[in-house]
Formats: structure tokens, sequence, C-alpha cells
């Protein structure tokens, strides 16, 4: 997570959502934090693209696995404000 703090746009949300993904499975708060910080990355990347955070966001469920979808979807449905609002299922201008 230290890494990621000299950083700035994409590189830098791409090494916060390695370092959720590495060091915080120990607190279930966490869980939505490295989905949340790569879908940043993938909005950061592309700034002109409204549909590049919606792709990663689907793409990332689409690796769900059907046993879990339904519970993480809830998931990211109750805790969306506090992850930025990366997982809502709004209209792209």
């Amino acid at each position: 997570m230290g890494a990621a703090r000299p950083l700035r746009g994409a590189a830098r949300f791409a090494a916060y959502a390695a370092g959720q993904a590495a060091c915080v499975g120990h607190v279930p708060e966490h869980d939505l934090g490295a989905a949340a910080y790569a879908i940043k990355a993938a909005r950061a990347a592309s700034p002109d693209d409204p549909h590049a955070g919606p792709r990663e966001r689907d793409w990332q469920r689409d690796q769900l696995h059907r046993s879990i979808r339904a519970l993480v979807l809830e998931d990211q449905a109750r805790r969306n404000s506090i992850c930025w609002s990366v997982f809502e299922d709004r209209p792209i201008d």
C-alpha cells in the first residue's frame, strides 16, 4: 500500500488494488476494496471513455461463481456509497 502513495492516476489505483487484494483478506469489511480500486484504475486509464469503469465492473462480475454472485452483488449495492459509487448501475451519458 505504501508503494502506491507516490504514484498518480491509473498506476496509483492499480497499486492500491493489488495492495488491497494482498493484505486485507483478514478484514471482511474490506472485501470490496481491490475491486473498487481496479474500477478506479480503469476509469483513470481511460478518462475519455465513460464505459471504462462499468466495463471493468461488469468483467469482475462475470468472473464470480454463481454460488456467491448474489451475495457479492448485494454487498456491492449495500456498500456502494463508501466505495466511490463504482458499483452503481446507472446509465452512461
